[in-house]
């Protein structure tokens, strides 16, 4: 008997916990393996990690939410079963992708936009940070909004074009907020048609479109030059005694993200724990970052070690068990613009500025090697860094002209 035409073909049932490792609870996912290939649906379910068999690829136990997380499980089973059933019987040919669609109602030719983006933003939620996923999900509206308004609600990605693409770019440039938000610039258009062509990319992966819609089209992000406060600008704010304690936490946590680099939420996440000593002796920071689970070691320079010394005893911080006491970004931001008028700053003062004056005003201005500011801003390309290259020429400058005059005396 002739196997090698037969099709090969597997159900399993597994767990898959989040990169924090921090929640006790995993993803349930079915692992589909069919003709040497596999691949894995979202239950859309957790399960505590204790609770699961991976023998039996079943949750243990009888309580009430296991018994429904198990019956679940047979339901997806029987359906993947008959998905697989069904293709073989219509003599298709039996791919996992094939499997995937047909449990989710969808044949490979009619896969609409929408559909897409449902099914991208629900297997990478797992995967991607809060903050990337939020985007994706703004994007996600914003492409809906254009459906509507063109394409009675959404397009087969077999209708995806190059002039849905440039529509889509000019409907971005040309929509009028109704709420309190700024009207998109260039760089935040070309964001949304980024993240768009990553999911396109997606149905190109898995053969939904036999053509992209997006192999002519260009990006073209405006340079935008980083804003950063200067040595007299952040000396202004660093001396500044608040009598609002709530002003005052605030300074202490930016100027303590001057000397550091950390983001808002990568500061935020600070305990005790990330403080080390390090090869040198002295404390170093020792975190990683939120955004790319890069590791970050910083060593603490001394305004940002005396800062957490004072925060060391703050009821709303060792409440928290963290470093700072917690604090909103959009309620830090709107403080620093106070903070700002205060002191006598005209700069559009935000809370990511300060990374910005680390990389610039601490680090680079004062002689350390980008290869060190890339890797203690936890930069996983030092071509991220570069965009501080600036201030490495303005260094030079100042330091050949000194040169110059020393040469003059000599």
């Amino acid at each position: 008997m002739d196997t090698k035409n037969l099709n090969t073909f597997g159900i399993h049932f597994i767990i898959r916990s989040a990169k924090s490792q921090k929640s006790k609870l995993a993803s349930v996912y079915a692992r589909i393996s069919a003709n040497g290939r596999r691949a894995e649906i979202s239950l859309k379910r957790k399960v505590s990690r204790d609770q699961w068999s991976d023998l039996k690829g079943r949750a243990k136990g009888r309580s009430e939410e296991v018994v429904k997380l198990n019956n679940h499980i047979d339901r997806m089973r029987t359906l993947i079963a008959e998905a697989y059933h069904t293709l073989v019987e219509k003599g298709k040919v039996v791919t996992v992708e094939a499997i995937k669609n047909s449990i989710a109602g969808k044949d490979d030719s009619f896969m609409s936009l929408c559909g897409l983006m449902e099914y991208h933003n629900s297997e990478c939620s797992d995967t991607l940070a809060q903050g990337t996923m939020k985007n994706y999900y703004t994007t996600q509206r914003y492409v809906k909004s254009f459906l509507k308004s063109c394409y009675n609600g959404d397009i087969a990605l077999s209708e995806l074009t190059y002039k849905f693409i440039i529509d889509f770019e000019r409907y971005l440039q040309r929509f009028e907020p109704l709420d309190h938000h700024k009207k998109l610039a260039n760089n935040g258009v070309m964001k949304h048609m980024e993240r768009l062509r990553k999911m396109v990319n997606l149905a190109a992966r898995f053969d939904w479109i036999d053509k992209d819609p997006f192999s002519k089209y260009k990006l073209h992000f405006n340079k935008i030059e980083r804003g950063y406060l200067t040595q007299e600008e952040l000396s202004k704010i660093q001396v500044k005694d608040f009598y609002v304690e709530r002003l005052q936490s605030v300074k202490d946590m930016f100027v303590f993200c001057c000397y550091t680099g950390l983001t808002y939420v990568d500061m935020m996440n600070l305990t005790d724990v990330n403080v080390i000593k390090g090869i040198d002796g002295g404390y170093w920071l020792n975190t990683q970052r939120k955004k790319t689970d890069t590791l970050v070691k910083v060593p603490l320079l001394p305004h940002a070690l005396a800062l957490i010394e004072k925060y060391r005893t703050h009821p709303k911080a060792s409440n928290e068990q963290r470093l700072f006491p917690v604090i909103s970004n959009q309620r830090m931001n709107g403080y620093l613009k106070e903070i700002a008028d205060i002191c006598g700053i005209t700069k559009n003062l935000t809370f990511h500025l300060a990374r910005h004056t680390f990389a610039t005003t601490v680090t680079l201005s004062n002689g350390v090697p980008i290869e060190s500011v890339s890797s203690m801003l936890g930069h996983t390309s030092i071509r991220t860094t570069q965009i501080y290259a600036k201030v490495i020429e303005e260094k030079l400058s100042k330091d050949m002209f000194d040169l110059r005059n020393k040469m003059k005396i000599m």
